[in-house]
């Protein structure tokens, strides 16, 4: 079945913002008419998840800890494995991600990676722009003519062995106010989903490079069956055949961590593996547990890899996914080459060695990295300390990583320059975001949403949870401390050529809001998602 012959049910879909001439080769009618039946069909059971999910932190405010499911006790204890896995993803050592930007798209496939993660989500700010022209690039990048020439005259192209594609859509929690169905915005999940896999799915299931997805921000089993009902119901409707789609999903919530098994087996004919989301698995934590004074973490730059919880989760992780025959991928690194100091770099560089050296070691399939010069260094880690294509075989029998191991307390200290950085980070990244880019360098790390969750999220949680909060040096720490650092980041930032530099009092707005407020909001995007133009 070709794309021109997919039924076309009624559609009353609206597009609520302008568009370049060039989207209409992707807003085509029958892309509407996909689009207006995904959320004809699957909308409704993302409110009531998503209503599940509020209910489930009232529970958490009022005390109760996050646990394993007694209702699915039989999932976890059965001998399932998922369905086999595609020659394209047997060996995945190496993932480049970042925002679906035509350069960025270009250097990735061409980085060297087995594998270039496409993102609709934390590394793209979602205005409608962005949004529609990272589908004309991806639509083009899987014809393979997708071409990028720099205002310098500098021409970029596809060329060699391009890494295997995969997109992850932005997360069952996000709106696309531009979009409406029947007077409703749509899930920006679907909207995402539903344009790339109408005009790309065809294709790379003829190639058999996919089509292949990551999905974000799950927290439960349900959420994960809901995908799978949207996956099935697409193959249907493009005449791929059933389970042709298939899935890595992201542990990235504290809820998650314990229906891993749970949401493997809800989209066991898809899903290949689970990947270690840290940075957004740590401000879940921080969020899931924000009133519990006895969870505070100390500043994110000492709560690395190695403290107790974390090590537990990444362990589970690899334990249950190799149980069931599933990857287990590792987690990010953010760094970015520092051309300017070469000492600085090398310890860069030293950082990335280790952290994938300590991912290798532990059974991990494959890492992810922010920039294609760090391929070739997280390759070679893999390289020398895997020679199969993954680690399926190493079943991680020795992990018991109970409830108590999960949730353990994580000591440290809160200093005056990592409350600072928090602010700066938060500022300079909401300010980015808000002129559209949801991928920035600061201070030699490329940062994403994630990273700013964690900042907002910590200096809420310091602020109106944490018992006596005091820096390192025994001062106070209090929204006086914070208001005053809040207007000196403000002042500094005002003389920097940054990103979104003229957003910056927007952004310090905003963050004051969400620091002041009661009650930790959710999301940092869902509350500057409006702002976005």
């Amino acid at each position: 079945m070709t794309t021109a012959a997919l039924r076309q049910p009624q559609s009353d879909i609206e597009i609520l913002a302008s568009a370049s001439a060039a989207a209409a080769a992707v807003l085509t009618p029958p892309a509407l008419a996909f689009l207006s039946d995904l959320h004809r069909r699957f909308d409704a059971t993302r409110r009531r998840l998503l209503e599940r999910r509020r209910e489930r932190q009232a529970r958490h405010d009022a005390g109760e800890l996050p646990d394993f499911r007694s209702d699915t006790r039989a999932i976890r204890e059965g001998s399932w494995r998922v369905a086999p896995i595609p020659a394209a993803l047997l060996d995945r050592r190496v993932e480049i991600t970042g925002p679906v930007e035509r350069k960025m798209i270009i250097n990735a496939l061409n980085s060297g990676a087995k594998v270039f993660m496409a993102d609709f989500e934390d590394s793209t700010a979602p205005s409608f722009g962005n949004l529609v022209d990272g589908q004309l690039n991806l639509r083009d990048a899987v014809r393979g003519d997708i071409a990028y020439t720099s205002a310098e005259g500098r021409h970029y192209a596809i060329h060699g062995d391009p890494a295997v594609l995969m997109v992850r859509p932005r997360g069952w929690h996000l709106d696309e106010a531009h979009v409406e169905v029947d007077g409703e915005p749509m899930a920006g999940a679907l909207f995402d989903f539903g344009l790339f896999a109408f005009h790309n799915a065809l294709a790379l299931q003829a190639r058999r490079r996919g089509p292949y997805f990551y999905l974000p921000k799950l927290e439960c089993a349900e959420e994960a069956a809901l995908w799978d009902a949207v996956l099935a119901h697409a193959e249907h409707e493009l005449g791929l055949p059933h389970g042709a789609m298939k899935v890595t999903v992201l542990i990235e919530t504290l809820p998650a961590v314990f229906e891993m098994d749970e949401i493997l087996h809800a989209l066991r004919e898809r899903c290949v593996g689970l990947n270690c989301g840290r940075w957004d698995y740590i401000f879940s934590c921080i969020k899931t547990l924000r009133a519990h004074p006895d969870h505070v973490l100390p500043e994110r730059g000492q709560v690395t890899m190695g403290v107790p919880f974390l090590k537990a989760y990444t362990e589970l992780l690899i334990k249950t996914c190799h149980r069931r025959g599933a990857f287990a991928m590792g987690g990010m690194a953010a760094q970015i080459p520092i051309a300017a100091d070469p000492a600085a770099n090398a310890a860069a560089l030293d950082k990335v060695r280790a952290d994938k050296l300590r991912e290798v070691r532990a059974g991990h399939d494959g890492t992810w990295v922010a920039h294609p010069a760090l391929v070739r260094v997280a390759r070679e880690v893999f390289d020398d300390h895997m020679s199969t294509p993954n680690q399926l075989h190493v079943l991680r029998e020795d992990v018991t990583a109970d409830r108590d191991a999960l949730l353990a307390t994580s000591t440290g200290t809160i200093t005056r320059a990592g409350f600072a950085a928090n602010i700066e980070i938060c500022l300079r990244y909401t300010a980015a975001w808000l002129d559209g880019q949801g991928c920035v360098p600061i201070n030699h790390l490329m940062e994403d949403a994630a990273t700013a969750e964690i900042s907002r999220a910590q200096l809420w949680q310091w602020l109106h949870v944490a018992r006596e909060p005091r820096f390192d040096d025994g001062g106070v720490i209090d929204f006086a401390a914070f208001d005053g650092e809040l207007v000196a980041a403000r002042q500094r930032l005002a003389a920097l050529p940054i990103p979104g530099q003229h957003q910056v009092g927007a952004a310090a707005i905003l963050l004051h809001k969400l620091t002041h407020a009661r009650e930790l909001a959710d999301f940092l995007t869902l509350a500057a998602y409006p702002s976005l133009h």
